[in-house]
């Protein structure tokens, strides 16, 4: 006889698979981190990162549900990275990871999830999964409007946080991008065709190769003529032959 749906159901299902960053200025620390949570099958991809900067770097490019990080780091220590991740949405669920066991207080002031101290031993390191596996778990379920994204700029030694909702038009810059806001633009390494994938539920659209529009910024499509172009109100932007028909279709259809 088979069983009846219920609780036994839910132990079945497969966990997720999440990717997940680590970072440890020490190489030795940081390939052993790598190497434990890769060999964890609930674990998808593993970015490593040597420092602080890089690990924004990867988060312009990368969403990942949970950063493992070392306390003690030159530059952004992960302290300050735990408080930088609070303006992203989703915010990464923060693992400390550290032989420093007096700053567990100050590490779950900054809402750590977990406190792993070194030298690590697998088995705790997989009970540290286990609760981010379950804390993404009980945070998942039907999302009514496309969250807002923090994009991290760095501008100089500073890191100054966009978030795509003040963004009104993009611009291709190569392998980067510009991104246009009421206070200027600002440049991002990551490039266009991967924002347009990732923010089209966010209503921008590809105007041609080299533009990407909220359509919210646009306040005039003019599509005819030799030349077709959307206004906002601060440029006036090329739409490409190829895309006009999109253009038309997402802009001038019935609300």
């Amino acid at each position: 006889m088979s069983a009846a749906p219920g609780a036994d159901d839910t132990a079945r299902r497969p966990a997720p698979v999440i990717d997940v960053l680590v970072a440890d200025d020490e190489p030795p620390a940081l390939a052993e981190l790598v190497a434990l949570l890769g060999g964890d099958g609930r674990i998808g991809t593993v970015h490593a990162a040597s420092g602080g900067p890089e690990v924004l770097r990867l988060l312009e490019r990368h969403r990942v549900a949970a950063a493992f990080l070392d306390i003690h780091m030159p530059g952004l220590s992960g302290l300050d990275l735990a408080r930088v991740f609070d303006r992203y949405d989703p915010r990464p669920a923060v693992v400390f990871v550290t032989a420093d066991e007096a700053r567990a207080v100050d590490a779950f002031d900054v809402d750590a999830l977990d406190y792993v101290l070194k030298p690590v031993r697998a088995e705790r390191l997989r009970r540290a999964v286990d609760r981010v596996i379950a804390a993404a778990s009980a945070e998942a379920g039907p999302v009514a409007a496309v969250a807002d994204e923090t994009v991290p700029v760095t501008v100089g030694s500073a890191v100054r946080l966009v978030r795509r909702s003040e963004v009104r038009w993009v611009h291709a810059q190569g392998d980067y991008s510009r991104l246009w806001t009421p206070s200027g633009g600002h440049l991002v390494r990551i490039p266009i065709s991967e924002l347009e994938e990732r923010w089209a539920a966010a209503g921008f659209i590809r105007v041609h190769r080299s533009y990407l529009v909220h359509r919210d910024a646009v306040v005039e499509v003019r599509l005819s003529g030799a030349a077709p172009t959307v206004v906002l109100a601060e440029i006036e932007l090329p739409v490409s032959r190829r895309l006009a028909p999109v253009v038309r279709e997402r802009l001038l259809r019935p609300a």
